[in-house]
């Protein structure tokens, strides 16, 4: 009873205020004048039924008990008591329920006039690119549809299989790796009547397609899926009935694979609208014991502590109410719309050098017809802070739909699509990377297309091996891999032993190997007096370390060659 004690508080409150509204006061009635005993009958009557049926509506419903709530409920108590009652006690409620009529409508117009404080609320630092990716280093990369194939494909390590099914995956970096999280749910309530608790939890590689799922045993009673009080998010209503919830649940693990589920909690932006991220409960499934911590006081261990339907809801602040809900609808000056390729509710966790999770998302014009991004969003899914990238405003990119079109149109044959698209900078270039599935959801390859120049891509069936062929290709055709790339940078002199060189469009690459025993690759684009290159000259050349077969050329001096810088 201890978990139902606030809520039980917050129906009394509110059954008291229904009877006040509702049962005559003054004793006088429509049909006449009431006597003491009616009167306490009548008070004792609605106060009990009152508080029955509201305790039930949060239990069933598990809707907050925020002041606001009232909005819908006190006009509906003060009808009742201006039909009800008469005289003076008639005419002074019959002012309350005009005001809360009024009230009522204010409330339900508010998205018509809170757009300015939606947006500020959502406003965004902007930058015009995101830091190039380190080259050596691999993606949390693997698509959450295959990772969930291959855990229902490894669900005979569950005990007591038939009882469950697998919960929704999360995304997490445990102990410096990046793995996906799903828990095992009931299947049903009869199902969680015979098995009380659920045994356990999958882990996965984020970044090796070729792991295999585990299996980790970890009871746990308070669950999604679980029915009566340990239904989750019944616990987590009961405790905190005033609470605003937005998203749904999801599982964390600690880093000694402990797992807690937690919820994002906040507040209304104005009236009963809009939404704004202030923390987060945080429930132990095991026992039930609950915190309610803010944003700042987060453990380390919790990546998302912000939803990410929550980043969704102000990805759509951001980009629709830039000039006010009127433009929003008519005009749509400026107006750009978040993309809905995002693997959770719209937009896509991806992990930085730091090891810190953002969501990404790319925004996109609401002009039917058109690919091309207006500029994408990182948002901390600790802390809720986001920053909005315009992209290089001289080059037009190409938006997440157009990359998963061309995936699609180059593997129409096989049937293949492309998931998870998401914007990179690989050397210095702006490429969209996405896994590529089967009509059966298994993973075939990964694909990388530039953003600014869509007939640049290559695909691997690792995403290393992808991003090797992808600096050929743009080596080939004169793309931007310049000093904005994350590789280690460094030099070597030596003799030039052989030499490759191929016209491609404008440009000519050339291939060429040292006496030391290493191959390098450069566009003329990038170094135009490389044309020049033949067996046995001198060079100097400055280059990044890849670790790839042929090493990309960010500088290159040929001695004896005038004119080089």
């Amino acid at each position: 009873m201890i978990q139902l004690t606030e809520s039980l508080i917050m129906a009394l409150i509110a059954a008291v205020i229904a009877t006040i509204f509702i049962v005559p006061l003054s004793k006088k009635t429509s049909d006449g004048e009431m006597t003491n005993q009616q009167l306490i009958k009548s008070v004792i009557f609605v106060l009990a039924a009152g508080f029955i049926l509201i305790f039930a509506m949060i239990y069933i419903t598990k809707v907050d008990l925020h002041w606001t709530v009232l909005a819908f409920a006190l006009p509906v108590f003060a009808l009742l008591g201006t039909l009800i009652s008469k005289g003076v006690e008639q005419t002074f409620k019959g002012f309350v329920l005009l005001a809360s009529l009024l009230f009522l409508a204010y409330m339900i117009s508010a998205p018509l006039f809170n757009a300015d404080e939606k947006y500020e609320s959502a406003k965004m630092e902007e930058k015009v690119e995101i830091e190039p990716f380190d080259e050596t280093k691999t993606p949390a990369s693997v698509p959450p549809r295959f990772a969930e194939n291959k855990m229902k494909k490894a669900f005979g390590q569950v005990p007591n299989t038939s009882y469950y099914e697998l919960g929704n995956l999360q995304i997490q970096k445990v102990n410096n790796e990046y793995v996906y999280i799903a828990p095992v749910e009931f299947s049903g309530f009869f199902k969680w009547f015979n098995g009380k608790t659920t045994p356990g939890y999958f882990t996965m590689s984020a970044t090796d397609s070729t792991d295999n799922p585990k299996f980790v045993k970890s009871e746990m009673a308070y669950v999604p899926s679980a029915f009566l009080n340990e239904n989750l998010e019944r616990h987590m209503r009961l405790q905190n009935p005033t609470l605003i919830f937005y998203g749904e649940p999801q599982l964390e693990i600690d880093e000694d694979g402990k797992p807690y589920y937690i919820r994002s909690y906040g507040k209304f932006i104005s009236a009963r609208n809009g939404f704004d991220a202030k923390g987060i409960v945080m429930v132990d499934p095991e026992n039930g014991n609950t915190d309610v911590l803010t944003l700042d006081e987060v453990p380390a261990f919790i990546d998302g502590a912000v939803s990410p339907e929550s980043v969704s809801l102000q990805n759509s602040y951001f980009g629709k109410y830039v000039h006010g809900f009127w433009n929003s609808v008519f005009g749509k000056k400026d107006v750009k719309l978040p993309s809905d390729e995002g693997t959770e509710a719209n937009v896509s966790p991806v992990f930085n050098e730091n090891g810190e999770m953002y969501y990404f998302t790319d925004f996109t014009s609401p002009k039917e017809g058109v690919d091309s991004m207006l500029g994408y969003s990182l948002t901390n899914a600790r802390s809720g802070e986001a920053t909005y990238y315009t992209g290089n405003l001289e080059e037009s990119y190409m938006d997440s739909q157009g990359a998963l079109a061309i995936i699609e149109k180059k593997f129409i044959e096989k049937e293949w699509q492309g998931e998870m698209p998401i914007l990179y900078n690989f050397y210095g270039e702006a490429s969209w990377l996405a896994p590529v599935l089967d009509s059966n959801g298994f993973l075939q390859n990964y694909f990388i297309v530039s953003a600014a120049n869509p007939e640049i891509s290559a695909f691997g069936t690792t995403p290393n091996e992808a991003l090797k062929q992808y600096n050929t290709a743009l080596n080939r055709g004169g793309g931007t891999v310049d000093g904005t790339s994350r590789a280690e940078i460094a030099t070597v002199s030596g003799d030039v032993v052989r030499v490759y060189k191929e016209r491609v469009g404008d440009n000519t690459v050339v291939s060429f190997l040292l006496n030391t025993g290493q191959n390098f690759t450069v566009s003329s684009q990038n170094a135009p007096l490389a044309i020049y290159l033949q067996e046995g000259d001198r060079v100097a050349v400055t280059y990044f370390v890849t670790g790839e077969l042929f090493l990309p050329v960010k500088e290159i001096a040929i001695e004896g060659i005038a004119g080089q810088e």
